[in-house]
């Protein structure tokens, strides 16, 4: 199948990044984003402002993608975009312009599941990094979800485990928020964890049934233990940012892995995969790497640039599809809250 050099377009824009990438054969030829960076003013993605900013990014984002994977676009074979979940307004300018331009061109449009993406980037095919076999747990954590999936097969998937409040990613961003760090504060939190005594301060991780999560108590007993101590010491937070990010990591880090290692004792599996953008945190990292050793696991963590939302991810996904004739019709429509 390979050498039938297929080129497939990717476009992502679930949330705040506008993204397009080429693919040839499994290989990522470009991966280009546009960030937006006026969120940072607001402390969080403003919807109607991702969409707009959308509407002036995908052409030339597209353009770049094209230009620099080096083809032109009638040498395309499909185009792949994000269906969903995310921001309504922003999904659609990407569903728009797929559809518009598959129908331009001719070929297959094919609609891809913003989740199993974060999944399946596992699969581009990339120097020193190894693919998860089947089946596999994998565990997408970002700012908008939280979940473990069991992975039997590309396309055959299932939930076990999700969060029922927060996703992770807010879990950090809001901690960061109290503490008075930017937006995003989840990379802030980290670089400070560093530096700091993750047992220093004791939060107490929440009781959640099976292998769900949950992150509003935490974040809500982290405000408390913060507005507490500042009053007894105003210089609370400045005194001991780094120990208070480390302690919040720690715990954080804890309640993910405590939920792993009991999907990974019901299931009997060992092969493990992370994905979404908290997965570029340094500490997860590490105690995923530390479960090689304690518990046997094989972990799969994807290359930096393919743990954010990019099209890379949208791409390979839409490259596994096209080798199974799966397109979507052109009357496909954008999901807010698509499942897996």
């Amino acid at each position: 199948m390979a050498e039938q050099n297929i080129f497939i377009l990717g476009i992502e824009s679930s949330c705040d990044d506008t993204a397009a990438s080429v693919i040839h054969n499994g290989k990522i030829l470009s991966n280009v984003i546009a960030n937006q960076k006026i969120h940072e003013e607001y402390g969080g993605v403003v919807p109607e402002l991702a969409s707009r900013a959308h509407q002036q990014n995908i052409v030339p984002v597209v353009a770049q993608a094209l230009a620099k994977a080096n083809i032109t676009k009638d040498k395309l074979h499909a185009v792949a975009f994000t269906r969903g979940p995310g921001l309504m307004g922003s999904l659609l300018v990407g569903t728009s312009f797929a559809k518009s331009l598959a129908y331009g061109l001719n070929i297959p449009l094919i609609d891809v599941n913003h989740m199993q993406a974060h999944i399946l980037a596992h699969y581009i095919e990339e120097e020193g990094f190894n693919k998860p076999p089947f089946p596999f747990l994998a565990m997408t954590i970002s700012g908008g979800h939280t979940q473990i999936v069991r992975v039997n097969s590309y396309f055959d998937m299932t939930v076990i485990g999700e969060t029922i409040d927060d996703a992770v990613g807010e879990a950090f961003d809001k901690s960061g928020k109290i503490l008075g760090l930017g937006y995003p504060a989840g990379p802030e939190i980290d670089k400070r964890a560093k530096l700091g005594n993750p047992k220093a301060f004791k939060f107490t991780k929440p009781k959640v049934d099976g292998l769900n999560f949950s992150f509003s108590g935490l974040k809500t007993a982290i405000l408390y233990f913060v507005q507490n101590e500042t009053k007894k010491n105003p210089r609370f937070i400045e005194d001991n940012l780094n120990d208070i990010c480390a302690s919040i990591q720690y715990t954080i880090i804890g309640i993910l892995i405590d939920k792993l290692k009991t999907a990974s004792k019901q299931t009997g599996i060992k092969h493990i995969a992370i994905g979404g953008g908290v997965s570029a945190n340094s500490g997860i990292r590490q105690a995923l790497k530390d479960g090689e050793q304690k518990f046997g696991w094989t972990t799969y963590v994807p290359k930096f640039e393919f743990t954010t939302d990019n099209a890379a991810m949208i791409a390979i996904v839409g490259y596994l599809k096209y080798l199974e004739g799966d397109f979507s019709k052109q009357t496909v429509t954008a999901s807010a809250r698509l499942k897996i």
